[in-house]
């Protein structure tokens, strides 16, 4: 009878049946105390990281505050006619380039879009992402060896104009050099903005026989029109915050925008006073833009990753096809001509002795330490608000947003509205009433680096760990894995490539930025963007070839380590 019952009665309830009606029992507490422990430690983690953020900008407006309640005075009478100037040529010049470089960019794209498949197109494309990892200082030395009074062109341009080239400083160097940087990424912006249109519009186009106007008309400028303005202010935005271009092709204060008046007025005519004014002009002109930019929807991190062409349903006559091939080899050529001519003139300089010189070699030292550590900082930065937003979404469940989780979201993109060199002018103000500002040098540049990478990393980082947590978050809570144990055992893991990806980004970032050292630097803490702009200023141009043909390489390495390591990153996941 005994065995009868054993072998008719129900079998044993499973796990997962047991778990369903006693939610609580699998395990008891340790879930609930692994999920506490693990939500605690990543927003500590993020409220650190906000913290740091907060402390350097924050610095930054107390020194600009207490310098400008010390001088009231002073503050008030830099609005002259010189400051007025000064706001309406960086005003202009943005706006010049921003029509320069986005007017042909439609063009560019359009051409690029209409012919889908073409053996170079992805090589063009690549060519096309090269100088968003060219430091500005190099470009601009590329656009010199062209452009230039002594430049490749200046003979052809001296027959051309009917008398002797006077070179490219001014307005017009500016405008070259934004346009070098900017058309690439228009266009690639604007690719990306036609490739989301539907194949079925294409085949329906196709099948109505609708020629290239037409299908302009109708298919095209509207999605080219929507992204326009999103496109435009970002452009607008980089050129109303360059500093490197404008410094280094400006050629006086005829050229002379906010951020290079506050850059001299304190290293050179040593006035705190209109630096104060220049620097909140300046807070106040991209806290504007990059509020427009917002309500346009625009990406204020420039990313340029384009997805695969969709196949189209169109046929592209001839005489369009050899007009998109001539603007194509055009701006091939106005893109690769700066690159190329930095290539040359840095092998015809006399490397062997530059390697050999002390200085070179202390500022290439010191170039990739502060580079290190400034990418070192901004991954654990971007990692630290990562883990605290995942963590406050997963605990609010269905709830409002709280401040500290949109703070979370979206406080490293409060660093794009302050450029480094606002942020440098104001701890250079602050910390001259304490100390030493220059021997202060290696940690100002490293923080604001980091920071100023981090909308960069983020953007590497997030979205692999937000997918990571998907799959582990549950499982890290029923067996109480929190802390370092979660990140080393659970998230490492996934998190390896991404991080490398931003660590790789952040490093090529800093090691070729000449705006906060261009403050800070002195003859004890010298880089290499440092050391070249103070071989150009020295009229020792080979010299400075030679230093930025070794910069460009370097930097350019570390972007195609980061592309590579970003379009690899899920293999391991």
């Amino acid at each position: 009878m005994g065995v009868a019952t054993l072998s008719t009665a129900s079998p044993p309830p499973r796990l997962a049946d047991t778990a369903s009606r006693h939610p609580r029992s699998d395990p008891p507490h340790k879930g609930e105390g692994g999920r506490r422990a693990s939500s605690d430690f990543r927003i500590t983690a993020g409220i650190v990281a906000l913290a740091a953020i907060a402390l350097l900008i924050g610095g930054a407006f107390a020194g600009l505050l207490f310098e400008g309640a010390h001088d009231f005075s002073g503050a008030w009478a830099a609005f002259d006619p010189y400051l007025l100037r000064v706001v309406r040529f960086t005003l202009w010049q943005a706006a010049l380039s921003t029509l320069l470089s986005v007017g042909p960019a439609l063009f560019v794209a359009r051409a690029l879009s209409r012919h889908p498949r073409f053996l170079g197109r992805a090589f063009i494309l690549q060519l096309f992402a090269v100088p968003l990892a060219l430091p500005a200082i190099v470009a601009a030395l590329g656009i010199l060896a062209l452009y230039g009074r002594a430049g490749y062109f200046a003979g052809f341009l001296s027959t051309v104009g009917g008398q002797g080239w006077p070179g490219i400083y001014g307005l017009s160097g500016i405008l070259v050099a934004h346009v070098f940087f900017n058309l690439p990424l228009a266009a690639r912006l604007f690719l990306e903005a036609l490739q989301t249109i539907p194949a079925d519009q294409w085949r329906l186009a196709s099948q109505l026989g609708m020629g290239a106007r037409p299908a302009y008309r109708l298919i095209e400028w509207p999605t080219l029109r929507a992204s326009l303005p999103g496109v435009a202010g970002l452009v607008f935005m980089l050129c109303i915050t360059s500093f490197t271009i404008v410094l280094t092709l400006g050629g006086g204060p005829a050229a002379t925008t906010l951020e290079v008046g506050i850059y001299q007025a304190l290293r050179f005519d040593f006035d705190p006073a209109r630096a104060v004014t220049l620097t909140l002009l300046q807070i106040a002109l991209t806290f504007v833009v990059a509020l427009a930019l917002t309500r346009l929807g625009a990406n204020a991190v420039g990313d340029t990753s384009l997805p695969v062409a969709p196949r189209r349903y169109l046929s592209v006559s001839g005489t369009e096809t050899s007009l998109n091939v001539v603007l194509i080899l055009l701006a091939l050529a106005f893109v690769v001509g700066p690159m190329a001519a930095t290539v040359m003139a840095g092998l015809g300089a006399d490397l062997g002795r530059l390697a050999g010189e002390a200085a070179v070699r202390q500022a290439t030292l010191t170039s990739v330490v502060l580079a290190f550590l400034s990418a070192l900082l901004s991954v654990m930065l971007s990692l630290a608000l990562t883990m605290a937003r995942r963590a406050l979404a997963l605990a609010r469940r269905a709830s409002a947003r709280t401040l500290l989780e949109h703070a979370t979201d979206t406080g490293a993109g409060f660093v794009l509205v302050v450029p480094p060199i606002v942020i440098g002018a104001g701890w250079f103000l602050l910390l001259r009433h304490i100390g030493d500002v220059f021997a202060i040098a290696p940690v100002m540049v490293v923080t604001v680096n980091a920071v100023m990478a981090m909308p960069f990393a983020l953007r590497a980082v997030r979205p692999a760990y937000d997918a990571a947590s998907e799959r582990h978050e549950r499982l890290c809570e029923q067996l109480g894995i929190a802390g370092w144990n979660r990140l080393i055992l659970v998230d490492w893991p996934s998190l390896r490539r991404p991080l490398a990806t931003a660590f790789a980004f952040a490093m090529a970032l800093s090691l070729g930025d000449l705006g906060v050292i261009a403050l800070f630097g002195s003859d004890s803490v010298q880089t290499l963007p440092y050391l070249l702009l103070a071989r150009m200023g020295s009229y020792r141009t080979e010299d400075a070839a030679g230093l930025a043909l070794l910069l460009g390489l370097v930097c350019l390495a570390l972007i195609m380590a980061a592309h590579w390591l970003g379009r690899e990153k899920y293999r391991d996941a």
